[in-house]
């Protein structure tokens, strides 16, 4: 009796389990669907009571109905309708495979965007791409061809592929597209000529030819101050390290904060994306020509690795070890830019991938500035997505201009 006891007992015990993560899976989706339909999401609170918390990892925002009036008094009739919390899992395989599916149908009859592909794939996860495999990618782009139908028409009806695409837009938008590059010029390295490409036009943050190492530190504690979550990622390596600008943008915010020490923040064109850059060099953090409202495109050096921070003085080094601290905060809505509501996302799985992609780099001895080899013009993004020729409204694309 006792054996058929503890097994049934077990039994019992893997079915509540199974019960248990089927919940806590239907939690997540329900509250996408409730931010796709506009409303509340209530599943958050019973979730967190049938999990006891979130497992010691802060989620940026929730589904609250915070909104102001043009008197700035509180309306709760009328909350506004944006993304305000946002998981992205996506794997460094599933974006490798995505991009390429991207680049390779580019100039083709059906060409394929990667956001497109991994925000359908994300949708027969919930998000979570532990599960992904590159077979099922490679049937997804079957299946499209098969059916002729672009993405929107296949996807019509998976309810949760509108918030992924757009939660995925946020995070990678911009980083792949059409591109000029200067090139060397067949037999003589010295002359240069402007090629149009189509690819990856976004930087690994380190320069080329400089090692780092790292590791997925996102969430881990941190005490200076209060106590708090690592919301960023750390590349370890050498003090002066030139450090690169990701992505095009206006920087801004340059200069000291006790947290960051040295640091600077550089806002995306489609204003999505800020990417917040920390602990830069002692007494020679930034690239000189920098100030708040200068424009910088993908691939500039922007300043140079340190250890600064952690001081209500400037300039100070109370950092243990060298290493860039960068995050990635997304905003769907100004209201999110400080406060309660930031959102940032984990970009450990982001630096691989776009460590296919370092900026060369070369010194100026008389500066001691450095400065990236070879130029690049990239269209700029607005606010809607759309890509405008760089130079179009008066403004250019290239830093210093």
């Amino acid at each position: 009796m006792k054996v058929k006891y503890v097994v049934l007992s077990c039994a019992v015990g893997l079915m509540l389990c199974g019960a248990a993560v089927s919940w806590f899976g239907y939690g997540r989706q329900a509250e996408t669907l409730a931010r796709l339909n506009g409303q509340r999401a209530e599943v958050r609170t019973e979730e967190s009571k049938a999990s006891g918390g979130n497992g010691g990892r802060e989620q940026s925002g929730g589904f609250g109905e915070s909104c102001q009036s043009e008197t700035g008094e509180s309306e709760t009739e009328a909350p506004k309708d944006f993304i305000k919390w946002v998981d992205f899992d996506v794997t460094v395989q599933a974006m490798e495979d995505a991009y390429r599916q991207d680049v390779d149908s580019y100039g083709s009859g059906q060409h394929l965007n990667w956001i497109e592909l991994l925000a359908y794939l994300a949708t027969k996860y919930g998000g979570d791409f532990a599960r992904y495999k590159t077979k099922d990618m490679e049937e997804l782009v079957q299946a499209l061809r098969d059916s002729g139908q672009t993405m929107a028409e296949y996807a019509r009806g998976r309810e949760y592929y509108p918030y992924y695409l757009e939660a995925y837009t946020a995070v990678l938008g911009g980083l792949v597209g059409e591109y000029e590059i200067e090139t060397p010029a067949e037999g003589n390295p010295e002359a240069t000529h402007w090629e149009k490409k189509y690819g990856l036009r976004a930087f690994s943050p380190v320069a080329k030819g400089y090692e780092y190492s790292d590791y997925d530190d996102f969430g881990v504690a941190r005490s200076y101050g209060y106590r708090r979550q690592h919301l960023g990622h750390d590349m370890m390596g050498q003090t002066g390290t030139p450090i690169i600008a990701i992505e095009s943008g206006v920087v801004e915010a340059i200069g000291w904060n006790q947290y960051g020490g040295w640091r600077i923040g550089i806002r995306s064109f489609d204003k999505k994306r800020y990417y917040y850059y920390a602990h830069l060099r002692q007494n020679f953090p930034f690239n000189k020509s920098l100030q708040e409202g200068s424009v910088v495109t993908a691939g500039d050096v922007i300043g140079y690795m340190g250890h600064t921070g952690y001081s209500t003085k400037e300039n100070v080094n109370n950092i243990d070890e060298t290493h860039l601290h960068w995050g990635l905060q997304l905003i769907f809505d100004e209201s999110q830019k400080e406060g309660n509501n930031e959102i940032w996302v984990d970009c450990y799985a982001l630096t691989r991938f776009l460590s296919r992609n370092r900026c060369a780099t070369k010194k100026n001895m008389e500066t001691k500035e450095y400065y990236r080899i070879y130029e690049m013009r990239i269209p700029k993004t607005g606010q809607n997505g759309e890509e405008m020729e760089a130079g179009q409204n008066g403004e250019e694309t290239e830093a210093g201009q």
